[in-house]
């Protein structure tokens, strides 16, 4: 049955044009988690991205995998939470366990924040990486000789600076305003762009890979999550489906003159139909005496334009 508007003439733009290597992967799964929490704490996301990638070997560490502990951080002994026991500097050491890679990377910003011997570092500007680094080497979060220059290698091998650019400062006045600082007009927040814009009914649109969400493409684009859903008349919390057509810019009223109606088809709903022909979804129910939810049967003729 067709509820979703897939690509099938374009398989030049299926999953395997994101050809990136394991740790552009997890940059790109992760960066938003790391910049709310820059936000939340103070913590750069560039220095939390590198030290997630290193410590956890890229999301694919047994600690990773099996506890959800991409900083591998020990218990110490104020530690109430969930255990796992592995060799690190010496056998069977008791590491923090977490119920979601989300709570490790929270935790993680606490734990800087909570311990004294990093108090220094939250002095510093959340562009300076390279201080970060060097002072979480000082203060001793890892016993590695190079361990603020391995951080550092990482961020500028994969640009990670970009993404201590952009602060959301949000306030609370009635409704919640969300407000994003640029540094400068170059200033991106997502560092791959891996999905090719292509039109379609003469908007530009991508096709959805696999993993992807509707904030995921947002921020690639420089979209706010709002925007995304409104384009292509979706309820938040949405994820697309691979190869599925989504709209990065408005779509149309109505169709061109010489496109006036659609002959419904088995299992076509009218947010298919919007999507098919890159159509607002609620002028094109008022056009045809059309509730919010009502759908079409087999064979119904759709006005795509006003009568004349």
């Amino acid at each position: 049955m067709k509820y979703l508007f897939i690509i099938t003439s374009f398989c030049f733009f299926s999953v395997t044009v994101f050809s990136q290597n394991t740790r552009e992967e997890y940059i790109r799964k992760y960066q938003l988690l790391a910049i709310r929490e820059m936000n939340r704490s103070g913590v750069p996301a560039s220095i939390k991205i590198a030290q997630a990638c290193l410590e956890s070997a890229d999301g694919r560490s047994e600690l990773a995998r099996k506890s959800n502990n991409h900083f591998g951080i020990k218990c110490k002994s104020d530690w109430t939470g969930g255990k796992v026991y592995h060799d690190d500097d010496a056998k069977n050491e008791c590491f923090r366990k977490y119920s979601s890679v989300e709570d490790s990377y929270r935790d993680h910003s606490n734990f800087l924040m909570d311990n004294p011997r990093y108090a220094s570092l939250f002095k510093l500007a959340t562009t300076d990486y390279k201080s970060w680094a060097q002072g979480l080497k000082k203060a001793g979060y890892a016993t590695a000789n190079h361990y603020d220059k391995t951080l550092i290698g990482i961020i500028e091998e994969y640009k990670l600076y970009r993404l201590d650019y952009r602060i959301t400062n949000d306030k609370i006045s009635g409704s919640r305003q969300r407000r994003i600082n640029r540094v400068d007009s170059n200033t991106e927040l997502n560092i791959y762009q891996i999905h090719p814009v292509i039109k379609m009914n003469g908007i530009e649109a991508v096709a959805a890979k696999e993993g992807d969400s509707y904030k995921i493409i947002a921020q690639e684009f420089d979209l706010k999550n709002r925007e995304i859903y409104r384009y292509n008349d979706q309820r938040r919390g949405y994820k697309p489906s691979v190869n599925e057509v989504v709209y990065i810019n408005n779509k149309n009223r109505k169709t061109p003159k010489n496109l006036t109606t659609h002959s419904v088809e088995t299992g076509e709903t009218m947010h298919y139909i919007s999507q098919l022909y890159g159509l607002q979804l609620r002028p094109l129910l008022k056009r045809n005496n059309m509730k919010k939810h009502e759908q079409p049967v087999q064979g119904q003729i759709i006005q795509l334009r006003n009568r004349l």
